[in-house]
This record gives structure tokens, C-alpha cells and sequence, in this order.
């Protein structure tokens, strides 16, 4: 299952962007308004929303200023999040968050619209950093 959110333009540097996205604790100003719990280490970050299970994100990747993958540490719940940044101008980027993942045919059915809902969200919280 693949979902991707819009391109998302942001006031920043495309390195300052990339700055953000690797440093795993700042995705808590990007989660959701119902995250009940987040934690952050070194390289990753736990984190859970009302009526969902707990989940792990793992930095798996950070390349060259415009690639970042973090990636689920359940192997139960196998999927990758990665966000691409492009330079716009000087000032400006553009970024688009990827989620990919293995499920079966019901329980990508069952989290399709939720797991696009979330990273939407994270799209639109990484629009005013």
C-alpha cells in the first residue's frame, strides 16, 4: 500500500527543513491533536493516537538535504515514512511525505483512510515550522 499527501510548500531552506526531519523529537510538533503519547530517543520516536496501537518509528535513512525514511520497528505493522524536500528558491521548499507499506487486502481497506489522514496532517504541521 502506497499513500502520499500533496506537495507542501514551506517557508524554509531545504537544508533547514532536512534539519527538522532528522531530529526524531521534533515530530511532537507535528503529530496530531489526539496523540496521546510520544517519546523520543537518539533515532527514533514512540508514539500512539486515541484508539490505536502504539507504533515505533526508527530513522532508517537521511540522504544528502532531501531524502529522510523512518521506518516501523513492528514487524506486525511493516511500513516506511519517508519525506522528500525540494528546493524551491532561496527562502522556500517544497515537501511531500510517502508512506509505504505490506499489508493484506483487509488491513490495508481497514487503515487506508485513517494512515492517509495522519500523514496528511504531518504534511500540513511541517507547512508551519
Amino acid at each position: 500500500m502506497n499513500l502520499e499527501t500533496n506537495k507542501i510548500t514551506v517557508k524554509k531552506t531545504h537544508s533547514e527543513v532536512f534539519e527538522f526531519l532528522t531530529k526524531v523529537e521534533n515530530f511532537e510538533q507535528l503529530m496530531p491533536e489526539n496523540t496521546e503519547k510520544f517519546e523520543a530517543n537518539d533515532d527514533s520516536f514512540l508514539f500512539s493516537l486515541k484508539g490505536m496501537p502504539e507504533i515505533r518509528l526508527k530513522m532508517k535513512e537521511k540522504n544528502t538535504d532531501n531524502l529522510v525514511v523512518l521506518a516501523s520497528t513492528n514487524d506486525k505493522f511493516p511500513f516506511t515514512l519517508t519525506g522528500t524536500i525540494h528546493k524551491r528558491d532561496e527562502d522556500f521548499s517544497e515537501v511531500q511525505l510517502v508512506f509505504e507499506g505490506q499489508f493484506n487486502a483487509m488491513m490495508a481497506m481497514m487503515i487506508k483512510n485513517p494512515i492517509q489522514k495522519f500523514i496528511n496532517t504531518l504534511a500540513e504541521n511541517i507547512e508551519k515550522i
